[in-house]
């Protein structure tokens, strides 16, 4: 007769997460306490990321409480899972939420977490929390990357806040952070929507030497 332990389980959720399948993760999850193994960090891990693979935000957060319910440490992994579950189910002040709590838990916050915050901001337009995340990022020395500015561009072109997104722009010339289609789009975009259309025509001719190709 074979034991089935933790890594039995942890094995299985992990194979329904990396294929979406979140409703049998979530089964074999509730099975490991009918079976009395206790989920561990692993667990929890692969099961949030299941739900987040699938946009299923409040059940990723519902599977996160019963974390903490159980005493079960949580890392970096658990909260980047949770933070982009959030992110794809609109929830920008969940995310928040969530980000904000990592500090308090003692959490490690590196370039993923902030990044899925970050956008979260984004499809919302919240332009000033975008901001306000990147000062941190800044003050916690956690490297900046192009998903990262873009995203805060984009918040800034969606709130209408065309001279946010030109500094950004510059900042990311200053830091040598990689620019893109995406981060030309929105920041274009960004000066159209305050009628600055000479600013964006500069943008859209200075593309070529900055090895970007427009489309």
């Amino acid at each position: 007769k074979y034991e089935v332990n933790q890594y039995h389980h942890n094995s299985v959720i992990d194979a329904c997460a990396k294929t979406g399948n979140w409703l049998e993760a979530l089964q074999f999850f509730n099975r490991m306490t009918q079976c009395s193994v206790e989920p561990n960090t692993v667990t929890f891990n692969a099961t949030i990321s299941a739900c987040e693979t699938c946009s299923k935000w409040k059940t990723a957060l519902d599977v996160f409480g019963e974390m903490a319910h159980r005493k079960v440490e949580s890392n970096t992994i658990t909260f980047n899972s949770a933070i982009s579950a959030c992110k794809k189910g609109g929830e920008w002040e969940e995310a928040i939420r969530l980000f904000s709590q990592m500090a308090g838990n003692r959490v490690e916050r590196n370039t993923i977490t902030f990044n899925s915050t970050i956008s979260s901001c984004e499809k919302f337009g919240k332009w000033e929390p975008a901001l306000q995340l990147l000062r941190v990022m800044a003050h916690s020395a956690v490297r900046m990357d192009t998903i990262t500015l873009n995203a805060a561009i984009s918040a800034c072109e969606k709130g209408a806040e065309w001279k946010q997104a030109l500094l950004l722009l510059g900042a990311m010339t200053q830091s040598k952070v990689e620019m893109d289609t995406i981060t030309f789009n929105a920041a274009i975009s960004a000066c159209e929507k305050g009628g600055e259309w000479e600013k964006a025509l500069h943008l859209f001719n200075s593309m070529p030497l900055s090895k970007v190709e427009s489309d």
